[in-house]
């Protein structure tokens, strides 16, 4: 059964109603991450792994990204099965609210080598590769994963924050791209269209995440999101505040563009294509685009944090979420993309029309003009998000 439309999506929870994640990620929020003289390595920050013994696992996850019963919204399906295939229990919480946030409860115990308690996390693209850089994930054992090397998306395989997939394995993923009202403007098929068209000016919202809504305009410049140059990302923000400055933008927004959309309140927006998805069953005048130029892929990804003590058991619950007929039974309730291979053949029997919607298994086209955005450093990232910030408040 497809789930129920819910109020707030779990990318909107990332953001926030107003945008709270991105607006942390300020040049002051940037400075006080507190990662100087934090970085680990794999030598000097070991792990003991106590899976043969303790048949347990603590897994911190975003609310409403798990397939929960519709009768008893305490048992969750998948879960549960892997709970009675395997024998290891599972301590499930819904406790990443922010990626920003989530930082700052596991940031001091893992700069200082210390547990955190937890033997799964879950992080977006770009905190994930903050993670990584600091040295603060346990790699992964690809031969106690097989589902993962057989299963995984070739679109997310290789990224540059994990090249040998071996630090983040995605849980959902989505699209940032274009969306619109057909209700209240005719089809929009290109960034520069949002950004300029006269019928569209003081209708257009843009996301305050800084690498969605750059990522588009690189993409529309020529550029590659995946790989640019400092000259290339300010090619694109002087785009973007041209659009600013004329008004043609209303408003940078988090998850909140979804309402106005949905009403007519707004014309035509960058947006998440699992906030489009639901908006779509509603009203089939709300469509998602996925711009000529191209469009961006994020994942929310599976970590093993350093000392976390039951790696061999976090192995093997990934590897049964990458079992096609288990990830479209989550992919059914969560409505994102699902990374796994094999899983919309599995979902024809479960719901036909969420197997053909590619908002939810992306052809080869789409997924052939999907890019995920550069990993930074440290100095590019608080750079970037400065000079993002900056249009922001303009």
């Amino acid at each position: 059964m497809r789930s129920p439309l819910r109020t707030l999506t779990r990318r909107g929870l990332l953001t926030g109603t107003v945008g709270s994640a991105a607006l942390l990620a300020t040049a002051g929020a940037l400075a006080g991450c507190g990662t100087k003289g934090a970085q680990q390595t794999e030598a000097g920050c070991t792990s003991d792994d106590l899976s043969a013994t303790e048949k347990k696992l603590t897994f911190s996850n975003w609310p409403q990204y798990m397939d929960t019963d519709e009768k008893e919204r305490s048992k969750r399906p998948t879960l549960d099965a892997f709970v009675a295939a395997s024998g290891i229990q599972v301590a499930y919480t819904e406790d990443v609210n922010d990626n920003n946030e989530f930082f700052g409860k596991i940031r001091n115990q893992l700069a200082g080598c210390q547990s955190t308690g937890r033997d799964i996390m879950v992080l977006t693209d770009w905190m994930a590769a903050r993670v990584i850089r600091l040295g603060w994930a346990q790699k992964l054992d690809p031969a106690k994963m097989p589902n993962v090397a057989a299963n995984l998306l070739p679109s997310l395989r290789g990224r540059s924050f994990d090249t040998d997939n071996r630090l983040a394995i995605p849980w959902q993923s989505g699209l940032a791209g274009l969306a619109y009202n057909a209700k209240v403007t005719r089809e929009i098929r290109t960034v520069d269209e949002l950004l300029t068209r006269s019928d569209l000016k003081g209708k257009v919202t843009v996301l305050s995440e800084m690498r969605d809504t750059m990522g588009l305009l690189l993409q529309a410049g020529g550029h590659d999101p995946a790989n640019f140059t400092p000259a290339q990302f300010d090619d694109a923000l002087a785009k973007l505040k041209k659009a600013v400055d004329s008004k043609q933008i209303r408003r940078f927004t988090g998850n909140d563009y979804a309402p106005d959309l949905a009403k007519g309140d707004i014309a035509a927006c960058i947006g998440w294509s699992g906030d489009v998805i639901q908006l779509g069953f509603e009203d089939e005048k709300i469509k998602f685009v996925v711009p000529e130029s191209g469009v961006m892929l994020w994942s929310d990804n599976v970590l093993v944090p350093n000392k976390a003590t039951h790696k061999a058991n976090a192995e093997a619950l990934i590897n049964h979420y990458y079992d096609p007929a288990v990830a479209a039974k989550l992919a059914a309730f969560v409505n994102y993309i699902c990374p796994v291979q094999g899983a919309q053949a599995e979902m024809e029997k479960i719901d036909p029309d969420l197997a053909k919607n590619p908002l939810i298994f992306p052809d080869d086209a789409m997924l052939a003009k999907s890019k995920v955005f550069m990993a930074l450093d440290e100095q590019r990232e608080k750079e970037y998000e400065t000079k993002f910030q900056q249009i922001l408040g303009a």
